[in-house]
């Protein structure tokens, strides 16, 4: 019996089936062989696109930040400001788009097209903004570094929620529960508990962007003309 056609693929239905996987199995089972088994390819196929994991890895991550708007961050009818919250916004929702989107994105340097375009509009805002361009690369990198942290915490409390609708399925138990309750040791979190800061409220994650831009902003020297 002679094969069949042999099956084409692209590089984007290896990135997508290495997404599937990511979302159905975690990070851990995203490999090269089983996205060829996804796929029902070979793993030297895979290799032809991607001669390695990490490859693929690096792969998923731009088709991650593929997904927010850097253009719109030269849009001169708003403020630098108001741009630089709207480009955080875009990457803190891309991000809690996938599971183990956050372990993906810290899996090796952000140094692809789309990771370093977003890393250039912010540090244009902040040109723009009045700081020389040193400063400006170092605000850059603390607004990344915030928004990553604080997506990791949020990704943090969706995966205990998910986990613990898990365990609580069909107890009739409610499903979400502080580990400590003693109110009497922490009283300073009891009482802020009502702010969800790990919640992912857009209010919130735009002020803690605000107070680190007068923090940072205010203190460098503004570019002289």
């Amino acid at each position: 019996m002679r094969p069949g056609p042999r099956r084409s693929v692209s590089q984007v239905d290896i990135v997508d089936a290495a997404f599937e996987i990511l979302e159905q199995k975690g990070f851990a089972a995203v490999s090269v062989r089983g996205v060829a088994a996804a796929l029902g390819l070979t793993p030297t196929a895979i290799y032809t696109y991607f001669p390695s994991k990490n490859a693929l890895m690096r792969a998923m991550v731009e088709e991650l930040l593929a997904g927010v708007d850097v253009a719109a961050a030269s849009d001169a009818s708003s403020g630098w400001r108001d741009r630089v919250h709207a480009l955080a916004l875009a990457v803190r929702a891309r991000l809690a788009e996938h599971a183990g989107a956050m372990v993906l994105v810290t899996s090796g340097p952000l140094d692809g097209p789309h990771a370093l375009a977003l890393g250039e509009a912010l540090i244009r805002l902040f040109v723009e903004a009045g700081l020389p361009v040193d400063d400006a690369a170092r605000v850059a990198v603390a607004v990344r570094a915030h928004v990553l942290g604080v997506s990791a915490l949020e990704a943090a409390e969706r995966a205990g929620r998910v986990a613990e609708a898990g365990s609580d399925e069909g107890t009739g138990r409610a499903t979400s529960r502080p580990l400590w309750t003693d109110a009497s040791r922490f009283p300073l979190t009891q009482a802020t508990a009502h702010l969800a800061l790990a919640a992912g409220a857009d209010d919130e994650f735009t002020w803690g962007i605000n107070r680190l831009l007068d923090g940072l902003i205010g203190t460098v020297p503004a570019r002289s003309a």
